[in-house]
């Protein structure tokens, strides 16, 4: 019988065989290498030939359509072309395509994408109140422009409602999976998940509060580069609530005691670009912990990644008084 950690070496054997497959559908210079930088939902993989820098991506099988694909390039091209924010530049093949399919025996073929390296550095993150009020400015930017962008037809992407999220659909799998519950965690999650619901059902689904967004606008996804603030990784963009883009900007730090000063930092770099309602900011909370118990639930069911085994249990655990907190302040 194999075991788990054989299987994950074997996986990551078989992406750097995709990734090095991919390499000649693209006009790249020889003696070209791969190196994998990052493994989430995709495998990212820093290609270096001739003093050059590429990013090549490598997506999962299964998780998104090559249509949803070309939906997320459209998006990113349009937001540099028009000046929101500067983003990553998607380069065709020699087939003159964005998106290369890998097939190689043995294999379940693969979607692939080569972007123009990035330059510039992620926030300093020793001081995060700066970052997060960039992070709020550039946000607002990106909620401004998918408000009048006229989407291509035929555009897909996930939906991150309730139902994406924890209902019938479960885009990352069930919270119930997460690493460390008992029964006592699980009855507390469930109330949690009941008033959020409730809760999400009266902030509703208007289009000044619902459409196209980021869904990780982390720090880990910004890149500082002089006076640039540049985004990347769109992989997960689709729609949710705009203010579920907050949330994802407090990611896994979610249970810091300064989290309500770094919240007042990204709604004043947001309110400096675009309105924000009392209203909305009222409801902040409410996804923050919806984005938490998500990630319990991508952590269950990634359990493969470096970022799942790093963040564990504890994360379970450390949910607890999240979910007291705002059963205490909402229910």
């Amino acid at each position: 019988m194999t075991s788990p950690d054989v299987s994950h070496q074997e996986k990551l054997k078989e992406l750097q065989r995709i990734a090095e497959a991919a390499l000649p559908f693209y006009d790249l210079p020889p003696e070209t290498t791969a190196t994998m930088i990052n493994l989430s939902e995709n495998a990212t993989y820093r290609i270096d030939a001739g003093g050059r820098k590429w990013a090549l991506r490598v997506h999962r099988e299964g998780y998104h359509s090559k249509t949803a694909i070309g939906s997320e390039l459209a998006w990113l091209q349009a937001l540099r072309r028009d000046g929101a924010v500067t983003t990553p530049v998607p380069l065709k093949g020699r087939n003159g395509e964005l998106i290369q399919i890998v097939a190689l025996a043995g294999l379940k073929a693969r979607h692939v994408v080569l972007f123009d390296w990035e330059t510039g550095a992620e926030p300093d993150e020793s001081e995060l109140l700066g970052p997060f009020e960039v992070l709020g400015a550039a946000t607002a930017r990106m909620h401004l422009h998918s408000r009048k962008w006229t989407r291509p037809q035929n555009f897909e992407r996930l939906t991150w409602d309730f139902d994406g999220a924890f209902g019938k659909v479960q885009h990352w799998g069930s919270w119930r999976d997460g690493m460390g519950l008992d029964a006592g965690k699980t009855r507390l999650f469930q109330r949690a998940v009941d008033l959020i619901e409730k809760r999400l059902e009266s902030f509703g689904k208007g289009h000044e509060r619902f459409g196209l967004i980021h869904c990780d606008m982390r720090l880990a996804n910004l890149l500082i580069d002089g006076d640039e603030t540049k985004v990347i990784d769109f992989d997960d963009c689709g729609f949710s609530w705009y203010l579920y883009d907050c949330a994802t900007a407090l990611s896994f730090i979610e249970h810091r005691p300064d989290v309500p000063e770094l919240i007042e930092a990204w709604v004043k770099g947001y309110r400096a670009v675009a309105p924000l309602s009392p209203s909305d900011e009222h409801e902040i909370p409410t996804f923050v912990l919806y984005r938490r118990l998500l990630l319990v639930a991508w952590i269950g069911s990634h359990a493969e990644t470096d970022l799942a085994k790093s963040m564990g249990v504890p994360y379970t655990k450390d949910t607890v008084a999240l979910c007291e907190s705002y059963l205490a302040k909402f229910g």
